[in-house]
């Protein structure tokens, strides 16, 4: 990059720490710091949630999965379709749950309704994997802001780590939130500008299209993903998809802790909507990068060449580093930067929630006694560990960055489906009780590493989501059917009777969006298939 880049880059950095040095210094208490006092605007969780999920890779693996991956294409636009419905799910059964418990973590809602042993052994999954997924992210971020910036590896982790660590330990969930919203905005601004330039240098020669290309077909119902080595196709990425969804939005910290951030249940659902509607066209606008690299691709068969001498994922980078001009490039990586640590910073804010209130006050009660800005910054040097801890994971994992990647999001996904099933399993039930609950948690894992170990090649790794979910949530439902006891009130059966607040606005939104993005996947697959 050039000094030009290098100013920008680093404007926006200093920018982003000294808001959250000044956010901070307003936080009194630990609910300030990890709920921003629960009176967070609902559409600023809902876009920061969003922007959650815009990490560096979508930024860069989006385009490459569309225009150069084998059997990729706008296939990845069926992954959407199931936000909407996840996020129904979320609204009408997780919601009331988690903000009545009235806990820092979603985890609270265990202990009270199964027990100690539930709410920490989920809690001690949720840290292992997030924290090493948190390692991942940074480490893929990297790699990319590597070769933008021309720098090495080591300095890029650093870079991004400690800066996502400082802005973080500063000022708590709050500065997340808003760094997040920011960072959508350089993020998605970037993207027009790589568009820009996508179109000035590129036409629309559709003659191409006459070849048989299927990169631009979205739907595919040739398959189910079972025994027929096809990942990607419809049933496992809408089912699949689903409940994978309903897991992160809903029973993971990182994202569920910014749920208990708004003042009042319907703040919670309206985040969720919000955050429905801001992502796909934030998905659309990746994947018009990866289509438009198709037809720029054909036009220069040069630069297709050095492409293909490459992984699929340094397509953008070798873009980004031949075409964008200096003072752009800047922005650009300064994008780069706002997705990768707006992924990076809730996740290590919610390892230090996690740890604080699961973990630190059971084994350590004189904890709970001592002063509020002390407990803030206890707080703060959590949330510092894990930071160091991610950061230090991603140096180790560097060389086999591609493996790792696909082995935690497999980790991920064996887990996800199982853990969401214990919550749905406690409030639908009145006899599933804790031993139940971690019996069959560990069964649906087990089936699940077994599917991994055995039949990766047949059974796609989508269906896991769903598959451990039935496996947990069936065997506690059934086994229960012959237990003598039960809860007084799962909670679930005590808000349905006030059907007064059904969220009937919300779901008929979020209906009428889902039928929106099928009529708009369907448009595009006609537009350019037709």
């Amino acid at each position: 990059m050039s000094w030009i880049d290098w100013i920008v880059v680093t404007s926006y950095i200093v920018f982003i720490v000294s808001m959250s040095y000044l956010i901070g210094k307003k936080q009194k208490s630990q609910e300030d710091y990890y709920l921003g006092g629960k009176k967070v605007p609902p559409w600023q969780v809902g876009v920061s949630m969003a922007a959650n999920q815009a990490s560096a890779i979508s930024l860069i693996g989006v385009p490459a999965f569309i225009a150069v991956k084998s059997g990729g294409g706008l296939v990845w636009l069926q992954y959407e379709l199931a936000i909407p419905l996840a996020m129904i799910v979320i609204i009408v059964i997780l919601v009331p749950l988690f903000r009545r418990s009235g806990g820092i973590t979603i985890y609270h809602y265990l202990e009270e309704r199964f027990g100690v042993m539930t709410r920490s052994l989920i809690s001690l999954v949720f840290l292992i994997s997030r924290s090493l997924a948190t390692g991942v992210a940074l480490l893929a971020t990297a790699y990319v802001t590597s070769a933008c910036a021309n720098i090495s590896l080591f300095k890029a982790i650093v870079l991004i780590g400690m800066t996502s660590l400082v802005y973080t330990a500063l000022g708590g969930i709050l500065a997340d939130i808003f760094s997040d919203i920011i960072q959508l905005g350089v993020l998605w601004v970037s993207s027009f500008v790589v568009i820009g330039i996508l179109l000035g240098q590129s036409g629309m020669d559709f003659d191409m299209l006459a070849s048989g290309t299927q990169r631009f077909r979205i739907f595919d119902f040739t398959s189910f993903g079972l025994f027929d080595g096809n990942t990607f196709a419809f049933w496992p990425m809408l089912l699949g998809g689903f409940f994978l969804y309903i897991s992160y939005y809903g029973c993971d910290q990182s994202q569920a802790q910014r749920l208990l951030a708004t003042e009042t249940d319907q703040g919670s659902r309206r985040s969720l909507v919000v955050n429905s509607l801001v992502r796909f066209p934030l998905v659309l606008t990746y994947s018009f990068i990866g289509v438009l690299l198709v037809f720029f691709l054909h036009d220069n068969p040069g630069f297709a060449n050095q492409v293909a001498l490459s992984p699929p994922d340094m397509l953008m980078p070798l873009f980004f580093t031949t075409y964008v001009p200096a003072g752009l490039l800047g922005l650009i990586v300064a994008g780069i930067f706002a997705a990768s640590m707006s992924s990076i910073d809730s996740a290590i804010n919610s390892l230090s929630a996690a740890t604080w209130e699961d973990f630190m006050i059971r084994l350590f009660p004189v904890l709970s006694t001592i002063p509020d800005r002390r407990k803030v910054s206890i707080s703060r040097l959590i949330t510092i560990f894990w930071g160091v801890f991610a950061a230090f994971f991603a140096v180790c994992m560097a060389g086999g960055s591609e493996t790792v990647v696909e082995l935690v999001n497999k980790i991920g996904s064996a887990f996800y489906g199982p853990i969401a099933a214990v919550f749905v399993l406690g409030m639908t039930s009145k006899r599933a009780d804790q031993p139940r609950a971690v019996v069959f948690l560990f069964a649906g894992v087990a089936v699940n590493i077994v599917l991994w170990l055995f039949f990766s090649d047949q059974v796609s790794w989508l269906w896991w989501n769903l598959i451990g979910f039935m496996v947990t949530f069936l065997g506690g439902i059934l086994s229960s059917v012959w237990s003598v006891k039960g809860v007084s009130d799962t909670g679930l059966m005590s808000y349905y009777r006030s059907i007064k607040l059904m969220p009937l606005g919300y779901i008929i939104t979020l209906i009428v969006w889902f039928c929106m993005v099928i009529l708009c996947c369907f448009g595009i697959e006609e537009y350019f298939n037709s």
